[in-house]
């Protein structure tokens, strides 16, 4: 068996995750993917803390990064939003300026998928970002139906239970 194989055996059962959706315009009714995000982590056994839609100002997404990170409650936080290179955009800035570790393979491998299996060159667009803040993991991802969907099943799902794990690991 491969380590990796018994890395994700010794995982969680269950991760409690804060789901925010950085928007100035979306409304519940109308945050299509805030609500794919919930279902999907519903879907797969994930129990949702808390959802939030915050405007797309560094200090309202760096506010409640903190509160998070500082939550007992709270293991995981996943953004979509805000990511692009818009001057209204400050989601990516937001999230790097209080990561502890950075995963940088998360946004090189969405920008891979995103490139060849859905927006060709345009991908060069996105600043999708992950990493952890103490120990809370914390994936932003941009805000598009598509976008979401794929970061959700190629990439958070398969790999959150892990990446919690090791967070966790002594």
């Amino acid at each position: 068996m491969r380590s990796v194989d018994e890395h994700r055996m010794e995982a969680p059962d269950e991760v409690s995750c804060f789901v925010i959706t950085v928007s100035d315009t979306r409304t519940e009714e109308t945050d299509t993917s805030g609500r794919l995000i919930q279902d999907l982590l519903r879907q797969n056994g994930y129990h949702i803390a808390r959802y939030v839609i915050v405007k797309d100002e560094y200090d309202g997404i760096r506010q409640l990064l903190r509160e998070a990170a500082s939550d007992p409650a709270i293991e995981a936080v996943l953004l979509s939003g805000g990511t692009g290179i818009a001057p209204r955009d400050t989601t990516f800035e937001a999230v790097r300026s209080l990561l502890n570790k950075e995963m940088p393979g998360f946004g090189e491998i969405f920008r891979y998928l995103s490139f060849t299996e859905d927006i060709g060159s345009a991908a060069i667009l996105s600043r999708a970002i992950a990493g952890t803040i103490g120990n809370t993991a914390v994936f932003s991802m941009p805000g598009s139906q598509g976008a979401v969907k794929l970061a959700m099943e190629r990439i958070i799902l398969p790999e959150l239970r892990h990446v919690m794990r090791e967070i966790y690991k002594k």
